[in-house]
């Protein structure tokens, strides 16, 4: 079973955990080619929401359509275990934990992954990928020698090593340096013009000016406002969460 899709839909979208309330009522919309940006507070929502586009967690209500495939509320449930292996297959996830295994090389572990994933050549698959991320003189060295910037852009190859549909990253510029900081977000750049869908949550907002085509504000798990291509981030920002608090 193949699935593709050009199109992400969250609509109207809820979380609880018991009696808490970690989101409620998102929704907003991300296109092939496209960076959309999730900005909020701690405790905003944000790491919960990629968990549910990542089929990590089920919505409590609402829908997530990944263009004809919908994921509706507890009910998806039989929907994800139909045709979630082959939606996963789709997706790509940068979250806090990097995924890689320290004491194998970076070539080891993109390898691995990619042959996890299915991949007919996984020594070439991880070749690749050691080249986009500028590492092929240090494929051979285990992970655990290297930097943070550089075990970064191993697990973003790790995240990409299956040419995923949509990509997810959760605070992926937390302990880069400028130079790292730069060589991703011009990789994210290089995944948007190849018809990616790209989903980041930060709170680096003067590393991200002028990267987002969208961007959702969210706060205490609710949508505050939508924005096409914001400008002066950081200020819009600030601008948005006080009349949350308002």
């Amino acid at each position: 079973m193949t699935i593709d899709f050009e199109e992400l839909t969250v609509q109207n979208v809820s979380r609880h955990f018991g009696r808490r309330r970690a989101l409620a009522g998102i929704s907003f919309r991300a296109r092939a080619g496209g960076i959309l940006g999730l900005l909020g507070p701690n405790g905003a929502g944000t790491s919960t929401l990629l968990a549910l586009l990542a089929t990590l967690l089920q919505p409590s209500a609402g829908t997530i359509r990944y263009g004809n495939l919908a994921v509706v509320g507890d009910a998806a449930r039989s929907d994800v275990s139909n045709g979630g292996a082959a939606l996963r297959a789709r997706i790509g996830m940068l979250g806090h934990d990097l995924y890689l295994y320290p004491e194998l090389t970076a070539r080891e572990n993109l390898t691995f992954f990619a042959a996890l994933y299915g991949a007919r050549d996984a020594a070439g698959a991880a070749d690749g990928a050691l080249a986009r991320a500028r590492l092929s003189e240090r494929g051979d060295d285990p992970v655990s020698s290297f930097s943070r910037g550089m075990r970064q852009r191993v697990a973003l190859e790790r995240a990409l090593i299956h040419s995923p549909r949509l990509l997810l990253l959760d605070e992926p510029f937390t302990g880069l340096d400028e130079a790292s900081v730069g060589a991703l977000i011009a990789r994210l750049r290089e995944l948007r013009d190849t018809g990616a869908i790209v989903i980041l949550a930060t709170h680096d907002l003067d590393v991200v000016e002028g990267l987002f085509d969208d961007a959702v504000f969210i706060r205490d798990g609710r949508m505050m406002e939508t924005m096409a291509r914001p400008e002066a981030l950081r200020a819009t920002y600030r601008s948005v969460m006080a009349r949350g608090r308002a």
